[in-house]
């Protein structure tokens, strides 16, 4: 279709719209449209409804017949069914009715009864118009297949791609069942700042703004983590929290600039505890919203069965790459350990930091069925206890799925001068030129003074879950309105 066809259906549309507002029947006057009946479970108990007087509401999706009869498709908020629309029982208004479009959206009044040919209908005795469609919407099978623009414009999408509705649907039902688990092991959910004087609890880049009252800089969080940690020192034993968070970074299949993220801790709980917790969750979420503990992800079939696999990081990277980081000391022997790899390390300055790179490169996309990488090195793992018998190491642990990291915990570090010794190192990193490394937190130090009990901390990328559920394949569509650049 043209630029100037496409611009001409549209001015009918605003033609057809001023005719009906001169005629005083302006469909944006409507406000209210009693509704009791919805197209799915109409479909679903036909026999309690067959000749039934039923009131529904729903956007026009496609128009066929002519002369004294015709049949509209509406489509509300369940699914699809058909009007039958006969101009002996709408003598006053058929005509009028004749001149609607594809898009508008409806309220019928009807029975419920099957055409010859077997369709669930309405035999529509009252229809009004309740909002007038100014947009000419894709067609199913020919239009709205640009992903950019299905993006951009989510509504188009859920209307003429309703299936991409199902997904958000099961992401609802994911979070509920979320709450559900938490719930009934005594968490309690709480909410803490979006808006903070620091970005603290991981390393990324923040979202800078200013408050123009107290005219301070403020960042957008970028975790959760130390916010909660400070209540299990107020005296909480359990708390969860699943929000948003902000990482001022790239963008690809699996990383949005927002996302929503589950943290929880556990007072008296390490890191063991933690992954049975794991185990449990995914085995209940996959239970309760697929029906199975066993999940199809493209072309795989995963388990999500207890127990998963437990490797340490180190263990992996030898297995995978015949070289073995536990036995170097040397930074120098590391990096040209990595170069003979391939693998560019400028920056890393630790032998820990180096090998968390060759894991990256060489591991992390193998790991298929679930795994737990355990024992990360010190130098990436800020906040977490060093393993008591090899100190290079944490009580720290990722979760992989189909080679992606889809959770972190470690067994917290409540030791207040480690702590400070830790963020002086990653201070330094941030003056070498490394926006990602954690700032100093004077208060959490405080907090960590005053008396941490032993405590086990998780975290889990809400999004990278839901695509794991429905076997979706880029993190923009699973959130509704993914961050896009705009157009001019």
């Amino acid at each position: 279709m043209t630029t100037e066809n496409l611009s001409e259906l549209l001015e009918i549309r605003r033609d057809k719209l001023k005719n009906l507002q001169d005629a005083g029947k302006n469909p944006f006057e409507q406000t209210s449209f009693n509704v009791s009946a919805h197209a799915k479970k109409v479909e679903a108990a036909y026999d309690d409804y067959e000749e039934k007087e039923v009131t529904m509401a729903g956007r026009i999706m496609s128009k066929r017949g002519q002369g004294k009869v015709s049949f509209y498709d509406l489509q509300d908020s369940t699914g699809r069914i058909q009007l039958f629309l006969k101009k002996d029982a709408l003598p006053d208004i058929y005509d009028e009715i004749k001149t609607y479009d594809i898009g508008d959206i409806v309220g019928v009044k009807g029975e419920i009864f099957k055409t010859k040919m077997g369709q669930i209908s309405v035999r529509v005795s009252e229809l009004t118009l309740l909002s007038k469609s100014l947009q000419i919407l894709p067609e199913k099978y020919h239009g709205l297949k640009d992903m950019e623009l299905r993006y951009r414009q989510r509504y188009v999408d859920l209307i003429v791609n309703p299936e991409v509705k199902d997904v958000f649907q099961k992401r609802s039902l994911i979070m509920r069942k979320i709450r559900e688990f938490y719930d009934s092991r005594d968490f309690i959910e709480v909410e803490t700042p979006v808006l903070s004087n620091l970005a603290g609890g991981a390393n990324a880049r923040p979202f800078i703004t200013h408050h123009n009252a107290l005219d301070i800089t403020l960042y957008c969080r970028i975790a959760l983590e130390l916010p909660l940690k400070r209540l299990i020192v107020g005296g909480f034993d359990k708390v969860y929290e699943m929000s948003r968070v902000f990482r001022n970074e790239g963008m690809d299949a699996t990383h949005n600039p927002e996302f929503t993220l589950l943290e929880s801790y556990e007072a008296y709980a390490n890191y063991d505890d933690l992954m049975k917790m794991i185990e449990e969750l995914y085995s209940f979420l996959a239970k309760e919203v697929n029906k199975s503990e066993t999940v199809i992800y493209g072309d795989k079939e995963i388990s999500l069965a207890a127990p998963f696999k437990r490797a340490r990081m180190v263990d992996l990277v030898k297995e995978h790459t015949n070289v073995d980081f536990d036995v170097m000391t040397d930074v120098e022997v590391a990096r040209a350990a990595a170069k003979e790899l391939h693998v560019d390390v400028d920056g890393k300055n630790s032998v820990g930091e180096i090998m968390a790179e060759v894991f990256d490169e060489f591991v992390e996309d193998k790991l298929i069925q679930p795994t737990f990488v355990t024992m990360h090195p010190v130098e990436i793992s800020p906040l977490a206890k060093k393993d008591p018998k090899d100190p290079r190491y944490t009580e720290r642990f990722e979760l992989y799925i189909n080679g992606a990291e889809c959770a972190n915990a470690f067994s917290e570090l409540n030791d207040p001068i480690d702590q400070k010794e830790r963020f002086m190192s990653q201070v330094q990193k941030k003056t070498d030129g490394d926006d990602e490394a954690h700032p100093f937190d004077a208060d959490f130090i405080n907090a960590l003074e005053v008396g941490l009990p032993p405590t086990g901390g998780l975290g889990i990328g809400i999004d990278r879950l839901v695509m794991l559920f429905t076997n979706q394949h880029s993190i923009r569509d699973v959130i509704l309105f993914p961050t896009m650049k705009p157009i001019d």
